[in-house]
């Protein structure tokens, strides 16, 4: 009877250890979502950052699932929210004019360290300062006192010597102010006055455009700011996105033998990053916008080899709406290979991806490698360290 009891005893402790020492299947999930995937040798090889994959993926490795998805987006910036969408972990925001008004260098400067202290992971700060039409820094006189020409303007008045010299007082100002990002230049290639595009480049030809994006993403790198190539995968005579859907039909070889050049000239340099047009580019894809496109993110990554960060145009404009039926911009963004997303309705999509990602509609390893990729880029460019 002993020897029975005996044996029940052990048996009982038996299943009660198994029970207790082997994690429930929602504790396999949450290991699981932590789990960085093994990244294939030349994805590091070849990647720009990749003396930084090593601290990237032991950083990534640390994260919850719910700050890595915050680390894909790029969100438009308030400074009232700011505080709040700390607990959500963004990437990084984008500012616009109306958030440099009434700053100067100095209070610019203090609101945004006060505004990355208050985040985990350091941000990634960004703005449009192309020059000529696009210029959110200075247009106010406490920033310059007269707003930067566009890069066309300073080169035909005073050759790449002027462009140079006009590119790094920029870089440093934007650095100064504590700005790490400019998304800019512009390497579409347009010589029609016509084009929508045209104002923003250099208006002249493939092979000339890609010699002076070349030395801009040079003078970017040497001032330690960084650039963004745009808009991918090159927009030619196409309408505004902003407001309306852009069709190009132009043929494939026009592409390869025109609006890639400066876009390869610019990765040959090392620019750290690209951003991706929403316009419809049938001759790759006639279903979905360049931005969801995994045929034009190929592109970019296979036939340019680009190795850095691909981000969307703000998901929010009217060309992305009228081709996602059931809302999910951000999941198709993801799916398609952007590594980040820039939004002014961040909420709505970060819990969109959150729960893509929940109901397997975004594999786990998709994200881990978007943000191993960005943390690399964070290092790469000393804003973690």
């Amino acid at each position: 009877m002993k020897k029975i009891l005996l044996i029940l005893l052990i048996i009982c402790l038996g299943i009660g250890g198994y029970f207790y020492f082997n994690p429930s299947k929602e504790l396999d999930n949450k290991k699981e979502e932590k789990k960085v995937i093994t990244l294939k040798d030349e994805d590091v090889k070849a990647s720009l950052f990749k003396k930084y994959y090593n601290k990237a993926i032991k950083t990534v490795d640390e994260m919850t699932l719910e700050e890595k998805v915050g680390q894909l987006f790029l969100v438009r910036y308030n400074y009232a929210d700011t505080e709040y969408l700390s607990n959500f972990n963004p990437g990084g925001y984008i500012l616009f004019a109306k958030d440099f008004e009434n700053h100067t260098k100095e209070s610019m400067r203090k609101e945004l360290n006060e505004v990355n202290s208050k985040n985990k992971y350091p941000l990634i700060l960004g703005v449009d300062e192309e020059g000529g039409f696009v210029t959110r820094v200075s247009r106010f006189s406490e920033f310059r006192s007269e707003k930067f020409k566009a890069p066309k303007d300073y080169y035909e008045e005073g050759g790449e010597l002027l462009l140079a010299q006009t590119e790094e007082e920029k870089g440093k100002l934007l650095k100064n102010i504590g700005i790490n990002l400019n998304l800019a230049p512009v390497a579409d290639v347009s010589t029609n006055e016509n084009d929508f595009i045209y104002n923003r480049t250099f208006g002249r030809n493939a092979v000339e455009t890609s010699k002076l994006i070349k030395k801009m993403v040079s003078v970017a790198n040497g001032v330690h700011i960084n650039s963004c190539l745009k808009h991918f995968p090159g927009y030619g005579n196409n309408v505004d996105t902003h407001t309306g859907i852009a069709i190009d039909e132009r043929d494939y070889e026009s592409f390869k033998n025109n609006d890639f050049l400066p876009f390869e000239a610019g990765i040959k340099e090392n620019v750290p990053s690209v951003l991706i047009s929403h316009n419809v580019v049938k001759c790759m894809d006639d279903k979905y916008p360049a931005s969801l496109s995994k045929n034009v993110i190929n592109e970019l990554r296979n036939t340019l080899k680009f190795t850095g960060i691909i981000m969307t145009d703000d998901l929010a404009m009217d060309a992305v709406k009228a081709y996602v039926e059931d809302g999910k911009a951000a999941t198709l963004a993801i799916n398609a290979g952007n590594d980040m997303i820039i939004t002014s309705d961040f909420m709505t999509m970060y819990n969109e991806v959150l729960q893509s990602v929940k109901n397997k509609e975004i594999n786990i390893d998709t994200i881990n490698k978007a943000v191993i990729r960005i943390i690399a880029w964070k290092y790469y460019s000393n804003i973690m360290d």
